[in-house]
């Protein structure tokens, strides 16, 4: 159990220092994933599957940058009750 906390620990540390990278892996899972679902989907036309896959990807970037917007504000907060004590 202790093993787990401390990979997510490394994980979330990892994800603190890349926050751009992992943005960025993020859009590239997204746009890749979305392409293949919308590729299995015969009746619609390429621009309109190409068009939907950025759409897909936009949002999973937005998610993400949300995201590590709540994680560098929680960084902060728990910093500055740190440097009270």
């Amino acid at each position: 159990m202790a093993d787990a906390k401390t990979q997510i620990q490394s994980l979330r540390k990892w994800v603190v220092d890349h926050k751009l990278r992992t943005v960025g892996s993020l859009w590239l899972s997204g746009i890749a994933g979305s392409i293949a679902y919308n590729w299995s989907r015969p009746n619609m036309k390429t621009s309109v599957k190409i068009i939907h896959a950025r759409l897909h990807a936009q949002a999973l970037t937005l998610a993400a940058l949300a995201g590590a917007a709540v994680v560098e504000y929680y960084d902060h907060k728990t910093e500055a009750k740190a440097k009270d004590r």
